[in-house]
């Protein structure tokens, strides 16, 4: 229903909008401005119209603005005034035009998709306008409305959108031809967009397409040459349609066709294509998401943000095409900074992975990995850039632990892509490959390829072909394994290459792989045991050692300063190290010390001090004198010099600077600097000192700082971190004690041993993981970790004193299929304890289902320990959430998606308890305070309660009220009640049950009779009451 005007918010003529949506600025000020226009103009001719806004906009460059504006809105708001208001436009402006410019550019880049159809359609129009006039300009404006048009989208919307803006393009040729860059753009945008035109309904659109791209690309081919290898890749794809067949069979046999200029293929595949024609394919919607998670979401919480983004985007058949241009986009637009590459950043890789396990189409997977793949074939490290080849490489990595199918795809798409892209060219991209191989190591990314290249989880033959075509990388033919840790590759497939186009048929493996990179990560064939890998740790244990070289910096430092960062290099000996470091600060701590010369400085020391930051810091045997030797490293004289030296020492801050230089350099200087100061008896009570550390970095944050190093320390080394965390935890506990974050990165690789030594520490009071006021946050963070972690984490939490009751609430998180260990870890620790009002409400809130016991066992075991306390409870929970309206009962119980209590529940669990009691001699059920409950509800219930729960109300069937008159149909059953079993009659048959009794349960029960009836009867009397 439409909120009425009095209350809704008035509907703007320009965007779409909500009542819950703030009223946009830009069309406030636009309405503000379409007001001044107005008031001017109302009730004058056109000419005394004219004369007046142009008498206005002679007052200066602000009524100058508003006026353009103003005429610019009504000209988008109000059709039939659009043809005057352009042409007092052109009439009174005095800057070419640029006002609107910059307001039709905002309007595409940010509010395009809210855009009214109305406004919509003008726009376009006016830009047909603006292309007419020859506007300065202009062409800027048409590739961002190009920008709009999304791929993968056969809307009717997108589908008019592409047809104007073709129209435009088409009919004002002469003026596209005077701009290279719109010839360019164009070309890549409708070259891509003819994949998704093909169906009989589209053709129409599509041969004006074609028509248009081959016009383009015949008649200025060197203007569209430089789009570089991508407009190969566009044209590899639909070089199936008749006239674009003719222009590919030119462009591979008869290149000086096209161009005088143009020499080959192999000139067109080696440019690099630039960022300006990847990025055009996205809309600036999609462009946004991607950047946001690629900057902004933490690398394990992005599942809601990809489904998101797939809902939004990637849901269709047709939107398989867009997938290429994500990837392209990724790889060569999204080039994060060394320190969101050093965080816990959505990684690249991740994103990638997703996006080929969405896959559900064979062409539309061949061409995502050749889009993945395609900067590698005629990679030069002079010309392109290590960030566009990354990110396959990582996929590959990264996946061959828990999805090895697409590391055996992807591996396999790159061997035979080497013969098969283009025969004639294989020796080149043969060479492509190699050198991103290579690239690759010398950058790092990977330290050695062998144990990705020759890994047991590949099939045998996939491991011989990679043998075969990259032996450099390989080592050697490792035993036969067997068959059941293998991952079969797809069977052999012949790709069709008819013109040189690439057409893989093979069967994807993305059909059964979750598109979790970072949530599931089980073993095919091992699915119960679970474990996480952050790193891939064979690669660290065969790092070569390689000679420091500071070429490139040293020639940059003065004198001084280079004589010494010198024989640093040649010194041979740790003393004679220290001894010149100890100088080096010196220097740098002079007055006259140059601080621009400080990240020169910090790269010498990084790369000299290289060795030091590798293997482990940690003595095997930790004592005093080992701890002390350790801490004896050059780096380390930093270190000591800080600590002797006071904050507002302007030494102080100097070496703060240093260190940070050299921190974004070498980011384990980090957790090294939590080790000094841990460790060095110089450094005792300093560890403040690392905020200030952590302030003076490029992060300048203390938490970022702290998490970012202790998951360093956790990759390289876990006995350093375990040692660390007591140091930790105690020294900043703001940072540390509300983390989920770090307390993950503990449990996901401590051993059992390690585990069991923090437990020790806990206990001894040397640490403290947990407080009252965030435990329950973590523990419910921590059910999405894997089984070990979770049990570890519940291990050190029953470490400490905190009260079970401060984490109870968890029980309306957890499921009982999914949060197993949570499950089994609350139920060891509540049968420990007397139930509390609190833990039964908790317990009875759990949804009834016939496999979960949860609730029934301990229940059953308090009823066994603690029936008279557990009595007053449930009857308690009975009483008032019988006394709730029930249809107030359904809507809490709907408006949550945490588990709620409502009356049925507690019946059904009670019902539950009954049955499971049925065969026992446990008298729960014979308790005063329960029969009194039962009757009470029964009394006001509706029938089909009554009927649903009959056996479980017929218990108190004969249970009469001592306090009010027994009703008709209880009249003659005093005699054999249940009560008079159990003892817990009234008052006057006490002696005689006393008398009669000799079992020691019925002696045991018989103080207790009266305690529990006058409880019970006060409870019921006020109640009635």
């Amino acid at each position: 229903m439409e909120p009425s005007p009095a209350k809704g918010k008035p509907q703007g003529r320009l965007l779409v909008s909500t009542t819950l949506d703030a009223k946009d600025e830009l069309e406030e000020r636009l309405e503000r401005c379409v007001g001044i226009v107005t008031s001017l103009t109302n009730g004058l001719s056109e000419r005394e119209a004219n004369d007046a806004i142009t008498a206005n906009v002679c007052k200066g460059p602000q009524q100058h603005e508003e006026v353009c504006l103003g005429l610019f809105a009504l000209l988008l708001t109000e059709p039939p005034q659009a043809q005057r208001c352009y042409r007092d436009l052109t009439l009174v402006n005095r800057d070419g035009m640029n006002v609107v410019l910059i307001k039709i550019n905002q309007i595409l880049m940010e509010k395009f998709l809210k855009l009214q159809d109305v406004c919509r359609t003008q726009l376009v129009w006016l830009v047909r306008e603006l292309v007419k006039s020859g506007v300065i300009g202009a062409d800027g404006i048409l590739m961002t409305l190009m920008k709009q048009i999304a791929g993968g989208d056969i809307t009717n919307k997108n589908l008019w959108l592409a047809e104007n803006v073709l129209d435009i393009l088409v009919e004002q040729r002469e003026w596209v031809l005077k701009s290279g860059m719109l010839i360019a753009m164009s070309v890549y945008t409708y070259l891509r967009l003819i994949v998704d035109h093909g169906t009989p309904a589209l053709l129409v659109l599509r041969q004006k397409e074609v028509d248009f791209c081959i016009g383009l690309l015949r008649e200025k081919f060197m203007e569209c040459f430089i789009i570089g290898r991508d407009l190969v890749r566009l044209l590899q794809i639909v070089a199936r349609i008749p006239e674009m067949e003719l222009l590919w069979k030119d462009l591979l046999h008869n290149p000086q066709a096209l161009s005088p200029q143009f020499t080959g293929l192999l000139q067109l595949l080696t440019a690099r294509t630039s960022r300006k024609f990847l990025a055009c394919r996205l809309t600036p919607d999609m462009e946004t998401k991607l950047l946001f998670m690629t900057s902004r979401v933490r690398f394990g919480q992005q599942k809601r943000y990809q489904d998101w983004f797939q809902r939004q985007y990637l849901s269709t058949a047709e939107s398989q095409s867009l997938r290429c241009d994500l990837i392209r986009y990724i790889c060569g637009v999204v080039h994060p900074s060394n320190e969101v590459l050093s965080s816990d950043i959505l990684p690249r890789w991740a994103i990638i992975g997703w996006l080929l396990t969405t896959c559900t189409s064979n062409v539309a997977a061949s061409n995502a990995k050749l889009a993945l793949f395609y900067d590698w074939l005629f990679f030069s490290p002079e010309k392109d850039s290590i960030m566009n080849i990354e990110p396959a490489i990582l996929v590959m990595h990264h996946s061959m632990k828990p999805h090895p199918a697409i590391t055996a795809t992807l591996l396999d798409f790159m061997c035979r892509i080497i013969p098969h892209f283009f025969p004639p060219l294989e020796g080149q991209v043969r060479q492509g490959v190699f050198n991103s191989l290579t690239f690759i190591m010398e950058k790092r990314v990977l330290a050695h390829l062998a144990p990705l290249f020759d890994n047991p989880k590949l099939d045998r033959e996939l491991r011989s072909m990679l043998r075969e075509r990259f032996p450099e990388f390989c080592s050697s033919p490792s035993p036969p394994t067997e068959g059941r840790d293998e991952v079969k590759m797809e069977e052999s497939v012949s790709l069709e290459m008819d013109n040189h186009v690439l057409l893989d048929k093979e069967d994807g493996c993305y059909d059964n792989t979750e598109a979790a990179f970072s949530d599931d990560e089980e073993e095919i064939n091992n699915k119960g045991n679970k474990k996480r890998e952050f790193r891939f740790h064979p690669i660290k244990e065969a790092i070569i050692e390689e000679p420091a070289d500071i070429t490139p910096y040293v020639d940059q430092l003065d004198d001084m300063m280079k004589e010494k960062v010198l024989q640093l290099q040649k010194g041979s000996d740790t003393e004679t190290h220290c001894e010149v470091m100890q100088e080096i600060v010196d220097l740098i701590l002079e007055e006259d010390f140059e601080s621009e010369q400080m990240s020169t400085l910090a790269s010498c020391l990084a790369e000299l001090f290289k060795g030091h930051f590798r293997g482990d810091v940690l003595p095997d045997e930790i004592t005093e004198e080992s701890l002390e030797e350790s801490v004896c490293k050059p780096v380390c004289l930093v270190f000591r010099n800080l600590c002797q030296m006071q904050e507002d020492n302007s030494g102080f801050s100097v070496l703060l600077e240093m260190l940070a230089e050299l921190y974004q350099k070498q980011p384990k200087i980090g957790y090294h600097l939590l080790y000094y100061l841990k460790a060095s008896k110089a450094a005792m009570g300093k560890m403040s000192l690392y905020e200030s550390f952590a302030q003076a970095t490029a992060l300048g944050d203390l938490h970022t700082c702290l998490m970012m190093d202790m998951k360093a320390c956790q990759e390289d080394d876990i006995r350093l971190l375990c040692y660390l965390t007591p140091s930790i935890y105690t020294e900043f506990p703001d940072e540390t004690l509300r983390s989920a974050e770090l307390l993950n990165m503990i449990v996901a690789v401590i051993d059992s041993t390690q585990l069991q030594e923090l437990m020790c520490h806990v206990m001894i009071g040397n640490l403290v993981m947990f407080r009252k006021d965030s435990v329950l946050n973590i523990l419910i963070q921590s059910l999405d970790w894997e089984t070990f972690e979770q049990y570890s984490t519940w291990q050190l939490f029953l470490a400490h004193s905190i009260p079970l009751e401060t984490i109870i609430p968890i029980l309306q998180h957890l499921k009982y299929k999914e949060h197993p260990e949570a499950l089994s870890c609350l139920l060891l620790q509540l049968r420990r304890e007397k139930p509390s009002g609190e833990m039964v409400k908790m317990v009875l809130s759990r949804p009834c289902h016939p496999e979960d016991q949860f609730t029934t066992s301990i229940l059953r075991h308090w009823a066994a320990k603690h029936d008279d306390v557990l009595g007053e409870h449930i009857k308690a929970l009975l009483i008032k959430n019988n006394n709730l309206p029930r249809k107030r009962q359904s809507l809490r119980s709907s408006s949550s998606k945490l588990a709620q209590l409502t009356l049925e529940q507690i019946l059904e669990h009670m019902d539950n308890l009954r049955l499971n009691l049925s065969n026992t001699k446990n008298s729960f059920f014979t308790q005063t305070p329960i029969l009194q409950a039962l009757q009470h509800v029964q009394a006001s219930c509706d029938e089909a309660h009554k009927m649903r729960f009959s056996d479980l109300f017929s218990l108190a069937e004969e249970y009469e009220e001592p306090s009010s008159k027994p009703p008709k149909s209880r009249r003659k059953a005093p005699a054999s009640s249940p009560r008079s079993r159990k003892g817990a009659a009234t008052p006057i048959s006490n002696e005689e049950e006393s008398a009669s009794s000799s079992a020691s349960e019925e002696e045991d029960s018989k103080p207790k009779a009266p305690k529990r009836k006058r409880k019970g009867s006060s409870a019921v009397a006020s109640d009635s009451d």
